[in-house]
């Protein structure tokens, strides 16, 4: 039996998950993958990045979802608020940083929230997920 492909879920499941508003460490099981050596790179590296785009997509789509019920005008907090204004000041390029722990999550909720570029925003998140994810797979192989 091929246990590879039980790895390759295992690192879709957690990239994504990782990626939206649920906690994980798709960057320590990728680690771990790589150090295996039993999966090549590059299919890792496809596999968390798609992973993590599907997962920051989600969370965008939520955004532009709850935003048709909730807007910007009704957002009392004001660490939303000046979240969502810091996404409108820096547009598309801030979803390179989607890969950003805490805070990249709501930069791609904003993004949805305020109805940016759905093509623009898939662009930005991929890039900047595989940049970071290239990045730990050159640090552990």
């Amino acid at each position: 039996m091929d246990y590879s492909s039980f790895g390759l879920l295992g690192m879709f499941l957690s990239a994504f998950i990782s990626s939206t508003i649920a906690p994980g460490g798709s960057e320590a099981v990728l680690a771990y993958l790589v150090y295996q050596a039993k999966i090549p790179i590059l299919l890792l590296l496809i596999t968390a990045t798609v992973g993590n785009t599907l997962g920051a997509l989600t969370t965008w789509l939520l955004g532009f979802w709850v935003a048709r019920r909730y807007p910007l005008d009704n957002v009392e907090n004001e660490k939303r608020r000046k979240a969502v204004q810091t996404v409108r000041r820096v547009g598309v390029p801030i979803l390179l940083l989607s890969w950003l722990p805490v805070v990249g999550d709501g930069f791609c909720f904003a993004a949805g929230w305020l109805g940016m570029s759905f093509v623009a925003s898939f662009f930005a998140i991929a890039l900047g997920k595989l940049g970071r994810y290239a990045a730990i797979i050159y640090l552990f192989s």
